[in-house]
Formats: structure tokens, sequence, C-alpha cells
């Protein structure tokens, strides 16, 4: 069937990932590479971060779990820590592709994130609120997880996103930098590309589409 729409993913596609800062912050401070990415997939339906996301969690709330957590996996790292590094910056030239895809299709983004910092893409300052902003001004629709009380990979987020942008899953392409977030979109039926570089993802998105990206 033909493509009418495409999903992305925000963090880790649009912008640069927090895994990234993640790894930084683990580095200076002399914990183990992933640390952090451990613990948020420890328990990934009913821990901290999963409650965050679905604004099942105050800003303070995740704070105290995540270092409770964090605590009894060896080293205490606070959840407010951990939401300074979330904010990416945004890729420009994924912009270029997502204005040229905005002539054809229908975008929408479809994003995990949490009530802090400035707006969808937990921006920490306000020239990366206004980069960010300025994005998702392109978009024709943003689902965020913190305000649907779902998240990824939950099936019916992905579900939503489809009724929201009046397609079938069958006629969607999905941007996601995750396997575990593809797996459901997939078997919904969207076709899906998994983003490992910004380079590949824009040529395998063009491949997809069949056209020149």
């Amino acid at each position: 069937m033909a493509i009418e729409a495409i999903l992305w993913d925000f963090g880790g596609v649009i912008t640069s990932s927090p895994f990234e800062s993640f790894n930084r912050f683990e580095e200076k401070n002399g914990y183990p590479k992933d640390f952090i990415r451990g613990i948020n997939n420890t328990n990934p339906e009913t821990n901290a971060w999963a409650q965050f996301e679905s604004n099942q969690m105050s800003v303070e709330e995740f704070d105290a779990a995540f270092e409770e957590e964090s605590h009894a996996a060896g080293h205490r790292i606070s959840g407010k820590d951990v939401i300074k590094l979330l904010a990416g910056n945004v890729r420009p030239r994924m912009v270029e592709v997502l204005k040229r895809c905005k002539q054809d299709y229908k975008i929408s983004c479809l994003t995990n994130n949490v009530r802090a910092g400035k707006g969808p893409g937990m921006s920490r300052s306000p020239e990366n609120a206004a980069e960010v902003s300025a994005v998702m001004s392109l978009f024709d629709f943003v689902i965020e997880s913190s305000k649907e009380g779902i998240r990824k990979p939950q099936p019916e987020i992905y579900q939503l996103a489809c009724e929201r942008m009046g397609v079938d899953p069958a006629n969607v392409v999905y941007l996601d930098d995750l396997g575990i977030n593809l797996k459901p979109a997939r078997q919904l039926g969207m076709t899906t590309i998994k983003v490992l570089s910004q380079e590949q993802a824009i040529e395998d998105l063009g491949a997809v589409l069949g056209i020149e990206l």
C-alpha cells in the first residue's frame, strides 16, 4: 500500500540521542557505561522512568524513585540529574528532510517525554527551546506520552497516532532509534526504520518513499 504519512520519534531521530548525554555523564562521574539505560530497562513497564513518561509521577517523585532504583543497582544518581540530560541538539539535515517530506506526506511526531524542561523536547535553555518549537510547528500532530498517559511501546499510542492522522497503519512509515519501540508499530502494519545514524535514516527513508532526500 502507498505511504501516506511519516511518523517520527523525536529524541535520537530529529535531535541527538539523550543516550549520548547519559554516556558523557557516566564517563565524567565514573559510572559504568550505559548504567542509566540499564536502570530504565529494568522493569520497563513499571519503573520510575515508565511512570514519569506516562505522567504517573511528579518531578519530585521521579527524583526520589530513580535515586532509589539507581542506588539499588550500585550507584546513587538523582532523577533530577537525569532530567538535565534529556534535551538533545536539533539535527539541521533531518529538519530539511522533514520539510521536504511535508510537501507530499502527512507528518507527525510520536515521542515519549516527561513534564520537565520547556516543551515537547524537554529543553533546558531558551535557545534550545526555540529551535525545538520551530521544528514542532512543522508537524501535523505531536503525540506526547506525558500528555496522553500512555507511552511507547504500548500499542495504543501508535493506534492513537494513526487515528489523529486519519490513516491506516499500513500507510505509515515510522522512524525510531529503539527497536523495542519499532516492534509494536511493525506488528500493526507500519513500515519501520531503525535510526542508527542520521545519514542511514535519511537514506533508508528515501528508499522506502522512492524519492531523493
